[in-house]
């Protein structure tokens, strides 16, 4: 693999990075969490909520949100982290507690599950150090600068990415971040957005990455395969020499994204990996789109993109450009709804709306941009303190046909000895059980059918020990209900084919003997 290039810093852009490295802050709104929610992939596979449902607590340093997150009553339990200040390895250290596994000069959030981390007031600039995200699910990042991450140097964090996420992460949802550095690997660099070793339904969506030799990679080698599938949307890659991102063997799909100088390549996808590349505008580039510097060919199906003072490489042996005229060689499928804004609008739309500090601003998917209502959060605590669950209302134990006998079932990791089945063959001495303390399970048919109840029944001697949960409709990955204590559950009416119990804490392992679902 080539060394990337030594950066060109035009002068504007010099500056900017000046002003982040000496912590200036210029004048912004206050932001407060997403109204609008996840997209792209993160809506998928149960979606992606962060700390939904959960406390709220303010933090101004790196040690603040390591207790934060050390404060809950398990991994599982969910919390919103507002950030305001500056964050740096010297007001980082290391937390210990139920809720967390943490480590000095990073940003940890290692074996954890349900939570948002989100800038607040004047800013979260999180300077020279990285965001480690690894063994976790359901994360929120947002509205947050990363600068100047080193791998090698003083000081270094997180191998040198701004944000890196490996070793079985699912559902992470990045946005209004700007991601910044100021050079490439000789400098001491290394990728701005990585992902790797089994990490999923990744979205990454109105963002800015700038002044770095390497923007971002899916898969850290050619035999790395197992990640994806990951969406790019309303982001400005500015002056990066290559990987917008690399794709080995993953799926990405990259829609409404502004690129200016790209110095070396683009869009890299490799070993089978296939990226659709809708509506795009690249401008003042070099081999935005297709697969480099290597033999192992991938894929692209594109549509609706701009290229504008785009130069294009000759095929080679370890070379092969999609352009001059690029044309697709696969199909890609969507299983999301989303609306494209037209590529011609995308340097307005994209410069009007990314990065953070921006007032959290989105396309109306008609070249506009919006600000979405904020969700409604609780009154900060100063100071960590343990999250109250929300409590479901007590409904009477459901009557009718039991639609889970005949139907199909599926979950999470499960226990040793257990199956999915368990849950659906009115046996109460068979069950199931997560492999840890949190995990799905789930039941489905295989046409749409309207519920509006259901029962989770307890095996003997575990009643009691789930704690809190949240029922999804797992079509779209939307919460139909939350709260804690297994019992009958009512919602309202909705048509579906697969609906999941999500057990987000438990005092003790669950035990799901039934999953019974009512109309």
């Amino acid at each position: 693999m080539r060394k990337p290039v030594a950066l060109r810093l035009p002068a504007a852009l010099g500056t900017l990075a000046l002003a982040a490295a000496t912590g200036v802050v210029l004048s912004m709104p206050t932001a407060s969490a997403a109204g609008a929610g996840a997209t792209g992939f993160a809506t998928q596979n149960g979606g992606t909520t962060g700390g939904a449902g959960g406390t709220t607590v303010k933090a101004t340093t790196g040690t603040q949100i390591h207790q934060a997150l050390c404060s809950r009553a398990g991994t599982s339990t969910p919390i919103t982290i507002q950030v305001e200040g500056t964050v740096t390895v010297g007001n980082t250290a290391k937390v210990s507690g139920a809720g967390c596994n943490t480590a000095a000069g990073v940003i940890e959030l290692k074996g954890i599950s349900n939570v948002t981390l989100v800038g607040v007031g004047s800013g979260a600039v999180f300077d020279q150090i990285g965001i480690h995200i690894r063994q976790s699910s359901n994360i929120i990042v947002q509205n947050v600068t990363v600068q100047n991450v080193k791998k090698s140097g003083s000081p270094t964090s997180n191998g040198g990415d701004a944000i890196g996420m490996e070793s079985d992460v699912h559902n992470v949802w990045v946005d209004h971040a700007t991601l910044i550095a100021s050079g490439g690997e000789s400098e001491g660099f290394d990728g701005l957005f990585d992902m790797k070793d089994n990490t999923r339904y990744v979205t990454l969506s109105y963002s800015i990455l700038r002044n770095s030799g390497r923007g971002g990679l899916v898969g850290s080698s050619d035999s790395d395969l197992a990640n994806g599938p990951v969406t790019f949307h309303h982001n400005r890659y500015e002056n990066i020499d290559s990987r917008t991102p690399l794709l080995r063997g993953a799926t990405a799909h990259i829609y409404d994204n502004y690129y200016v100088s790209l110095n070396e390549s683009g869009i890299n996808p490799r070993a089978g990996g296939k990226a659709k590349v809708d509506n795009n505008y690249f401008k003042d580039s070099k081999d935005v789109l297709g697969t480099f510097y290597t033999d192992l060919p991938g894929y692209w199906q594109v549509s609706g993109n701009i290229f504008d003072n785009v130069t294009w490489s000759q095929p080679g042996e370890e070379n092969n450009p999609a352009g001059p005229n690029p044309t697709s060689n696969t199909t890609v499928s969507i299983p999301y709804s989303y609306s494209l804004d037209a590529a011609s609008c995308v340097p307005s739309i994209v410069t009007a709306t990314a990065g953070a500090n921006n007032g959290l601003k989105v396309s109306d998917g008609n070249c506009a941009a919006t600000t979405p209502t904020a969700t409604a959060t609780s009154t900060p605590t100063t100071a960590p303190t343990a999250t109250a669950t929300p409590t479901v209302t007590a409904t009477s134990t459901p009557t009718g046909t039991n639609l889970s006998i005949g139907a199909d079932s599926d979950g999470s990791s499960k226990a040793a000895g257990t199956s999915y089945g368990n849950v659906r063959d009115s046996d109460m001495s068979t069950y199931w059980s997560p492999a840890g303390s949190s995990g799905s399970i789930s039941v489905k048919w295989g046409s749409a059918t309207t519920i509006s109840k259901i029962n989770i029944r307890e095996a003997s001697g575990a009643t009691g020990n789930i704690g809190s949960w949240r029922v999804l409709n797992a079509d779209t990955g939307a919460v139909l209900t939350s709260g804690s204590g297994a019992g009958a559950i009512s919602f309202a009416s909705t048509s579906l084919k697969k609906v999941t119990f999500e057990i987000a804490g438990s005092s003790a392992t669950p035990k799901v003997a039934e999953f019974e679902t009512y109309a």
